[in-house]
């Protein structure tokens, strides 16, 4: 399965970066990061929207569509391993996950989501949701495979 990091925003070099090279280089999987952002000054519904309209252009043709965004559903690392071993195994071949800015997701990023996640109840900033999402989808690689990264 191929994956897609659709985010806003380019993350410059540190500690947030290095923890997303750190597990998006130990991933089998192929993973694409594919920053985008907004460059002109509008006020936050705008700058929303237009972020939502960017993140939705990069998602490639036919790709599953997760959506990271607090009000999503809460999964265990086990849980996230299923659905895309589910996926894997209906011969999904695309799978984006969409990362909002400081203003969030659209309401369009939203509904174009197959599934809506958050990374627990805690607000994160959107630079470290790139590390944080690239090793859970390490640990889901992980868990499918039986290896033993993941003990829990």
């Amino acid at each position: 399965m191929r994956i897609t990091l659709a985010a806003i925003g380019k993350a410059k070099p540190g500690a947030a970066r290095d923890l997303y090279d750190h597990y998006a280089g130990r991933l089998r999987s192929h993973l694409t990061l594919k920053e985008v952002e907004e460059r002109r000054a509008l006020k936050a519904q705008a700058l929303k929207e237009q972020e939502g309209k960017l993140l939705l252009a990069a998602v490639p043709r036919g790709a599953r569509i997760i959506a990271l965004d607090e009000g999503g559903k809460d999964l265990s690392s086990r849980d996230f391993a299923a659905l895309l071993g589910r996926w894997r195994d209906e011969g999904i071949q695309e799978t984006a996950f969409l990362i909002g800015g400081a203003e969030g997701l659209s309401q369009a990023a939203r509904q174009a989501a197959d599934v809506t996640l958050c990374l627990g109840r805690l607000t994160w900033p959107h630079m470290l949701v790139r590390g944080l999402l690239a090793e859970q989808l390490f640990r889901a690689e992980s868990i499918l495979a039986g290896h033993p990264y993941h003990r829990g």
